[in-house]
């Protein structure tokens, strides 16, 4: 019988999810609740948090566990945790809220409530603390000091702009989720809750299971990875994010397409499941390859591929920071508390002419004249200019789809290729 990873944190799955009538006298309660609004970030962690991907939290972070995320890795309760999971008001809408009160959260965007939320604390969060965040989950080693990070990072890093631009007090609690959002029907087939995923595995007979994770359309580089990880696992989940990215990424639906289309011709379908998960990128780098780590145990998955500049942008890390990280973590004594995902790491993969296929750093010899240096970014950046694709970067069927889309486009966004994309 096969037996899948546990879920992180020693728990089985937190699932924070209302169904039913649970869920339908929450949301009558919720009615007669201060309503405040969440962020994007802050709906998709909401999600996760409802379906499990994010067990063992049950809610927003305490002052404790953030603080102890940020320094050492560890929640208060000295379980493995790799990034802030918060939820920010502004003063003035902290100051009508009690410790004790239960508030509802809203989503502007759909006019929809997400979620109630009861609150066990409020923290302020200065200039100074979001410097602190900033620092911890987004420098990487390739940075010397802060002073070099801030030069840039204000006006090139998202997920720093993201964290400067929270509200100055951070709630936390415990919550009960009401809405998946769009979600289950705008991705239908390809959305789901660990659960589900588990269930799957579960049916196939896998405990092994090494999960991808993509914000790009999959060119021949996330191919390789994907049938190398068939090769040493008992199956592959495919893992994109369907939720939001940074201007001129590719939409999620576009990707989904890519993704179909390249399984049904180029994998054996039985060791191959596509999946998607509500969360922004916050473009963390080695902090965000744990995190992907860690939420994919909840899905299921024994092994994480970790390939070139994983969850980076521009040049803030090191090309492998995101496979060494995992070497340098703490490892709870604890029964459930440390990370068990281990990663596959990969070296840089190409195509190669002389070697006539598909390879990497530690199995091809040539020179870089020989290769066809593929990256995402790259892909991007050919296909907004109406570039011509080298042979070999990505399958003529995926191309076919990615042109259509940039040829309906009316509003492009220039692609800035970095050390990572170019090869340098």
């Amino acid at each position: 019988m096969a037996k899948l990873v546990p879920p992180h944190g020693g728990k089985g799955l937190t699932c924070c999810l209302l169904e039913g009538a649970a869920l339908e006298a929450e949301k009558k309660k919720a009615q007669g609740l201060k309503k405040f609004n969440v962020s994007p970030r802050e709906k998709g962690d909401l999600i996760m948090i409802g379906t499990g991907g994010f067990s063992p939290l049950a809610g927003f972070m305490t002052k404790a566990d953030w603080k102890g995320v940020c320094e050492k890795f560890l929640l208060a309760d000295g379980t493995f945790w790799p990034i802030p999971v918060t939820m920010s008001v502004s003063k003035a809408e902290a100051a009508t809220i009690s410790v004790g009160e239960e508030i509802a959260l809203f989503d502007p965007e759909r006019s929809e409530m997400m979620a109630t939320m009861k609150v066990t604390e409020k923290f302020e969060m200065t200039e100074a603390d979001k410097k602190f965040e900033c620092e911890k989950t987004f420098m990487g080693e390739g940075t010397k000091t802060a002073e070099d990070f801030w030069k840039i990072a204000k006006n090139d890093h998202p997920g720093v702009q993201m964290v400067m631009s929270q509200k100055e007090v951070n709630l936390a609690g415990p919550v009960k989720v009401l809405s998946e959002a769009e979600y289950p029907t705008k991705y239908k087939g390809v959305y789901m809750r660990p659960a589900e995923s588990r269930k799957i595995f579960e049916e196939r007979g896998w405990s092994e299971v090494a999960a991808l994770q993509l914000r790009n359309p999959m060119h021949r580089s996330h191919e390789y990875l994907c049938k190398i990880a068939v090769e040493v696992c008992d199956g592959v989940f495919i893992h994109s994010l369907v939720g939001n990215l940074k201007p001129g990424d590719i939409p999620a639906e576009v990707r989904v397409k890519c993704i179909d289309m390249l399984v049904k011709k180029y994998f054996v379908e039985k060791n191959v499941v596509q999946g998607g998960y509500p969360l922004d990128m916050r473009y963390a780098g080695p902090r965000e390859a744990l995190l992907h780590a860690t939420f994919r145990q909840n899905y299921g998955c024994s092994r994480m591929i970790i390939g070139r500049d994983h969850a980076g942008v521009g040049d803030f890390y090191g090309m492998f920071e995101a496979q060494t990280i995992f070497d340098k973590i703490p490892k709870p004594k604890e029964p459930g508390k440390a990370l068990v995902c281990s990663p596959l790491k990969i070296d840089w993969t190409f195509y190669c002419h002389k070697c006539d296929g598909m390879a990497s750093l530690r199995t091809c010899p040539h020179g870089k004249e020989d290769r066809v240096l593929l990256s995402g970014t790259m892909l991007r950046k050919l296909l907004s200019e109406g570039g011509t694709m080298p042979d070999h970067f990505g399958r003529e069927e995926v191309l076919d789809i990615l042109r259509e889309y940039y040829a309906g486009l009316t509003e492009k966004v220039e692609i800035k290729l970095h050390g990572a994309a170019t090869g340098k």
